[in-house]
């Protein structure tokens, strides 16, 4: 049974492309992606819908089929948005070949690093209302 992990742990020691060996195998299912990057499978699919570079086939009965390429662009986000600390927008600025400058990139982290300052609690908010603005423009 694979070891689950918390989402603070995955964080600071996501799989990597180089940690883990991908199977010789033309197609994956989305549980096995999923085990494969330590990644929960709603994850997977929501960004299918964020990043154009993912987009998995689907077999005769509708099953989510990603090829080895689907499965390191998996790899990639993952690290762009864990281990470097990029926005969806970001990460898909850069996969996409545009090199977002420093300080154009936010900051995902910016409550942990102002806990101490007493404003972490309107930071928290407007991160919220960010997210939530983005999802109310999806529907």
């Amino acid at each position: 049974m694979p070891r689950v992990r918390s989402s603070t742990a995955a964080r600071q020691n996501p799989a990597s492309l180089d940690a883990v060996a991908i199977p010789d195998k033309l197609y994956f299912r989305i549980g096995e992606v999923s085990e494969l990057t330590e990644t929960k499978s709603y994850v997977l699919r929501y960004w299918e819908t964020e990043f154009p570079t993912l987009k998995p086939v689907k077999s005769r009965s509708g099953h989510r089929l990603y090829r080895r390429e689907d499965v390191q662009a998996v790899f990639e986000i993952k690290r762009l948005l864990y281990e470097k600390g990029f926005t969806i927008e970001g990460a898909r600025k850069q996969l996409a070949g545009e090199s977002p400058a420093a300080g154009d990139q936010k900051e995902l982290f910016r409550a942990e690093r102002t806990l101490h300052d007493g404003h972490a609690l309107k930071v928290i908010r407007r991160e919220l209302e960010g997210i939530l603005t983005m999802l109310s423009r999806k529907c």
